[in-house]
């Protein structure tokens, strides 16, 4: 019944900037946690931030403090990754899921969605 749908990937320059946003539908309690990992070509999974959105405490990868935020639309049950300065390092397809791996580790079940790209060029 749980849903999360990623959107807003694409192709920017080095430096450029993009806002990933995920789409959650099916969550029965106000008190949960989503995360964005990534997944880069011939690497495995990174946890990059994740947000509690009963109280909006927030969770950062040191590999992106300082260039990315991640924010939440209460009402829209949304959550959004702002991610600046992008660099090479960035390059990944990234998903919104139902868990923090930066805090609780990589659970044996979980819900992801199909994710989105991003590709940083010149």
């Amino acid at each position: 019944q749980l849903q999360l749908v990623e959107s807003g990937g694409g192709l920017v320059q080095p430096g450029g900037s993009l806002r990933l946003s995920c789409a959650t539908s099916g969550f029965t309690s106000d008190y949960y946690v989503i995360g964005w990992f990534r997944q880069a070509p011939g690497k495995e999974r990174e946890g990059v931030s994740c947000i509690n959105m009963s109280d909006g405490r927030t969770t950062y990868a040191e590999s992106v403090k300082g260039r990315f935020t991640i924010s939440r639309d209460s009402a829209k049950k949304t959550v959004f990754l702002r991610m600046n300065d992008l660099k090479s390092e960035d390059i990944a397809v990234y998903y919104c899921a139902d868990f923090c791996p930066l805090t609780t580790g990589w659970p044996g079940w979980g819900y992801w969605g199909r994710g989105t790209r991003v590709t940083v060029s010149s």
